[in-house]
Parts: structure tokens; C-alpha cells; sequence
């Protein structure tokens, strides 16, 4: 029998650790489904160049598992029985339930409404594909000189600001923050952000925490209203509601708790990663939300499992941080350069060549989605009895 694995998600982390692991063990020894919704891997880190009106390269995930052995399961997620081991599923033909011996759990987020009145029923979101294309669409209908106003000061509306105001110039871009603008930059990072703006005419409205949104404009604490012909929601992340509904142990947000090894620590055959996860990281402070964090993730999870499952050494990396990579629109970016815990050094680079940076980044991640294997030794280990635990007994060779 195989040790059954079930990957949740084909995001950057869940479609990293099953190609991972499938490189690490044997065909033989055990059976990797992938579960996702959709047919295509989404770059999350483009959606507000798809919103802006870009294409993006087509990316079918048969294609990028054809002869890894990793299965590839089209069907949204459901619900999740850590006692049972199983994970509910839907599609097309109906509903379906999938036993796993061992979980990797990648649904990963979207985006986060903080209970603020109409954000649901009038704003737009960038965490998906999805929502890019909604709003690409509402874009297109909105002629000249209309306001495109982003909710958000953070890395994801920053981007979307300078996106939109560059691909259609004839609109009024503006972007709320809560503080100030760039409040977690250098100096020399702020200033240049700051310049940008400018430079593509960008309202920048600080200090404007927004309590309510409108068809047509929002409110803020401070009494001020906000004309917005449209309004780009991007205060953060909100992880899937499924791990909360379940006897996993959660933290309030609905995040994993984990260990080192991304191993839950209430249910040993359930590992979380990416977003969905809860994970210390240096100055024992969470990992924020985002590719960087979740992609080593993905790796350490992947190496766990398969090390537990050969009888190898579990994997004791430590997982840091080394710069941030801001695109703001296509010619012009800023690379800020962090210590492991995430807090902003004076260093950090910018314009053009820090454009190109990040564009070399954002095609790396993809590109080690498709070849999670770089590195690794090409002779796939044998799994155990031992290791398979409380699954099914591995039959091997004498």
C-alpha cells in the first residue's frame, strides 16, 4: 500500500512542496494528489498587473506536473476531518471525499474586508485572480479623469497604485494609508517612493483609516470623504476558513500553529504552510503574509515529511528575511533591504535596475514552482515502515 499524501492548494507553497516532494521519495512508496480549484498556477505577485490590463503567461498545472507522479485533483475544498483523515471535496460531478495519511495544508488567503461597511458590497480586491479580472474590466469602463482610489499603504496597494496610474494615465490615482506613506521604508526607500508618486501623479491621502466605503467614495476616522469612482481594497490577508472549522489548533486569525518542521502541533500527520500557517521566525515574530515567507516554507515542510517518512535527518533551517521587492509600474521598482526579522537597513536600491530585479524575482518564483527540485539529490529515497506511521504498511523490496 502508499502512503497516501494530499497536497490542499497549488499556490507558489503547496505547488512547491508536492513537486518537492516528488522528487524526494519513490513512486512506489507513495501516492501525491494535488487538490485546486482551478486548471492554471495564478502569480499572486502580478495580480495588479493583470487588474492593469496585462496578460499574463498561461500556466496549466498538467502541464507543470506532466511525469512527476504528482496527481492532479480540479475541485474546491470543502471541508477538512483531521480525526477521519479526510478532505471533502466538490466538482463538476459532485461531491467527494479523499483520505489522506498525510496532509499538507496550502489553501492559503484573500483578502481581509476587517468587518469595515461596503467594502463587500463596493469594493474590489487583488488577493485572486478572480478579483484582478473584475476590476480590469470595471477599469476599462471608467473614462478620463475619473478617481481610482487604493485602500491600503502596504506593499500589495503600493503596487496597485503605481500600476494603475501608469498604464492609464488619464485617471486620478490616489491611495489611502493608514500612517504615513512607506512608514516601514529607509529613509532613502521613502523618498524615492515618494518621488515616484509624484512623478505618476498619485493623491496620497495619510493618516485616513477608512470606516466605511461607497458606490462612489469613502469615509474616514477623521470625518474626511474621499471621491472614488472605484475603490481597490488592499489591507491585508485573511486566511481560508476551513482550518478554524476543524479540531487543528488555530491561532484567532485561523491560522495553523506549527512547529519547526511546518508539523501541526495538535495532529502530526497535518503540516501547514504559506499564509495558512503560523510560523516564528527571527526575534521570534511571526512570518508576515507573503511569497517570501511562504515559499521556504513549502521547502522545510517538504524535506520534514520526507525525512520522517525515509528515516533522514529532519531539515534545521532558519527561515529569514533578506530584502523587499516593490514593482511600482513596469520601469521603475525599489528593492528594500531588511535585517532577518524584517525591519528596513539603510541600504536599498532603485528605479530601473531595481525594476529589473524584481521582474528576475517574480519569474524565479514561478519558475521554481515548475522545478521545486533544485538541489536536491537525484535518487529518491526509499520510505519505511517506520516512517509511514499510522498509514497504510509500505510494501518494499527485499
Amino acid at each position: 500500500m502508499q502512503h497516501r499524501i494530499i497536497v490542499l492548494g497549488a499556490g507558489y507553497t503547496g505547488a512547491i512542496a508536492a513537486g518537492r516532494l516528488a522528487k524526494r521519495l519513490r513512486r512506489e512508496d507513495v501516492a501525491i494528489t494535488l487538490v485546486n480549484a482551478e486548471p492554471d498556477f495564478v502569480e499572486r505577485v502580478r495580480m495588479h498587473q493583470l487588474a492593469a490590463g496585462q496578460d499574463l503567461k498561461p500556466r496549466p498545472l498538467r502541464e507543470m506536473f506532466a511525469g512527476t507522479g504528482v496527481a492532479l485533483r480540479l475541485a474546491k475544498v470543502t471541508g477538512l476531518d483531521v480525526d477521519r483523515r479526510t478532505v471533502a471535496v466538490s466538482d463538476a460531478n459532485g461531491a467527494e471525499e479523499l483520505a489522506y495519511d498525510t496532509l499538507v495544508y496550502a489553501l492559503g488567503s484573500g483578502w481581509d474586508a476587517h468587518g469595515v461597511s461596503g467594502v463587500a458590497e463596493h469594493a474590489h480586491e487583488i488577493a485572486g485572480r478572480l478579483g484582478a479580472l473584475r476590476l480590469r474590466e470595471r477599469l476599462t469602463r471608467l473614462d478620463a479623469g475619473q478617481t481610482v482610489l487604493v485602500v491600503g499603504g502596504g506593499l500589495t496597494g503600493v503596487e496597485a497604485a503605481t500600476e494603475i496610474a501608469e498604464a492609464r494615465p488619464d485617471l486620478d490615482v490616489a491611495l489611502a494609508a493608514r500612517d504615513d506613506l512607506g512608514d516601514w521604508l529607509s529613509p532613502k526607500g521613502r523618498a524615492h517612493l515618494r518621488k515616484v508618486f509624484g512623478k505618476l501623479g498619485i493623491t496620497v491621502y495619510e493618516h485616513a483609516a477608512v470606516t466605511g466605503v461607497e458606490a462612489d467614495r469613502v469615509a474616514t476616522t477623521d470625518g474626511r470623504t474621499i471621491p472614488a469612482a472605484v475603490t481597490v481594497w488592499t489591507t491585508g490577508f485573511a486566511v481560508h476558513p476551513i482550518a478554524q472549522a476543524t479540531a487543528l489548533k488555530v491561532t484567532d486569525t485561523g491560522q495553523i500553529v506549527v512547529d519547526g518542521t511546518m508539523r501541526s502541533v495538535s495532529h502530526p500527520d497535518v503540516y501547514a504552510i504559506g499564509d495558512a500557517a503560523m510560523v516564528m521566525g527571527p526575534g521570534d515574530k511571526p512570518l508576515r503574509m507573503s511569497c517570501a515567507s511562504g515559499v521556504p516554507t513549502a521547502w522545510q515542510a517538504a524535506d520534514a515529511i520526507a525525512a520522517r517518512l525515509t528515516g533522514g535527518e529532519l531539515p534545521h533551517t532558519s527561515i529569514r528575511y533578506f530584502n523587499q521587492c516593490v514593482s511600482l509600474g513596469r520601469k521603475n521598482g525599489l528593492i528594500q533591504y531588511v535585517t532577518a526579522d524584517d525591519r528596513a537597513v539603510p541600504a536599498a536600491l532603485t528605479g530601473r535596475l531595481a525594476a529589473v530585479y524584481k521582474e528576475l524575482v517574480c519569474k524565479g518564483a514561478a519558475w521554481g514552482v515548475a522545478h521545486p527540485t533544485l538541489g536536491l539529490p537525484t535518487r529518491r529515497r526509499r520510505v519505511t515502515r517506520e516512517g509511514a506511521g499510522a498509514g497504510p504498511a509500505i510494501k518494499t523490496p527485499a
